[in-house]
């Protein structure tokens, strides 16, 4: 017996950021080379409209949870995420509409839930990387046990380092925060699981490598923009223990590159790309990572329990 999700409008902005990735995805097909969208808090800025001879007319914001676009010369061009969505795809009911927006940004939220052993056969959806975690303080290189993603974010989403963050975050004084983070943050290693946490005792890469941004200006547009780029899937994307940077997650291919190459050129890419520099220690496998909380902590779907 199969059991299939039901698509709704929420569970698809729950899984774009509030429809904005939608409208990216949208823009995107009409300027691919283009930076389509820059959202600052809840509001992005003025940007091209193919729907008015590319005029840079369409402005796009966040209101009451999900993306709503206007246009500054055409009065009567307004709508959400979805309207949006359907002056692309065209589609003939709000069902088909869901499909295709489910589709086109490989959302997977229609994936039926199977009672045998089929997903075996699947190697996108049987992917569970395995990460260790290990207790406070950093100087302890012996883990605990090891989480898988969906673990890891349950973690980070939920009560279990809320205090402790904002006890970080109230501390003023740089090396005083280098040394709360140090004693009393827990870490994981996102690339693999280690018998001791160095390279040399790495016992299986994850398929995943951390990228750090610290001290960014404008987070939720960095997010933004990291969620809906063209090349690489997010797989865990959160707000650094700090508070003023991201710890972007994703995969990389063991079979086509070292971890070391993987960082260099995605190191490259971010830097002409988004004219951003990333925090170095990315190329150790065995670096580790603090756990924060936030509550807006994104995980790619593909890595929840069935």
């Amino acid at each position: 017996m199969l059991e299939t999700m039901k698509l709704n409008r929420k569970n698809i902005l729950d899984k774009t950021h509030h429809g904005i990735t939608i409208i990216a995805f949208v823009l995107r097909q009409f300027y691919p080379q283009a930076n389509v969208l820059s959202l600052s808090g809840r509001t992005a800025g003025i940007t091209r409209n193919p729907f008015n001879s590319d005029k840079e007319t369409l402005s796009v914001k966040i209101k009451k949870d999900i993306a709503v676009f206007s246009d500054h010369e055409l009065k009567e061009f307004t709508g959400d995420a979805f309207d949006f969505a359907q002056l692309y795809f065209n589609s003939n009911s709000e069902d088909d509409l869901l499909l295709q927006i489910n589709k086109a940004l490989e959302l997977h939220l229609d994936e039926e839930i199977k009672n045998d052993l089929a997903w075996l056969d699947d190697p996108d959806d049987s992917w569970k990387p395995v990460c260790s975690f290990f207790k406070a303080p950093v100087r302890n290189v012996f883990p605990t046990e090891s989480l898988k993603l969906f673990e890891i974010y349950n973690l980070i989403k939920g009560e279990t380092y809320k205090s402790l963050t904002s006890e970080l975050r109230a501390i003023k004084d740089i090396k005083e925060k280098r040394k709360f983070k140090a004693n009393r943050l827990d870490y994981v290693t996102f690339s693999g699981g280690f018998s001791r946490r160095n390279d040399q005792n790495l016992e299986n890469h994850s398929g995943l490598i951390t990228i750090d941004f610290d001290h960014i200006e404008d987070i939720e547009d960095l997010k933004t923009q990291l969620l809906s780029d063209a090349y690489f899937d997010t797989e865990m994307l959160f707000i650094s223990p700090s508070g003023d940077g991201l710890k972007w997650i994703i995969g990389i291919d063991l079979n086509k590159a070292t971890h070391a190459e993987y960082f260099l050129a995605i190191s490259n890419y971010l830097k002409l790309t988004y004219k951003i520099d990333v925090d170095a220690s990315g190329k150790d496998i065995s670096r580790a990572c603090f756990l924060p909380h936030d509550a807006d902590v994104f995980l790619h779907n593909r890595h929840m329990p069935l």
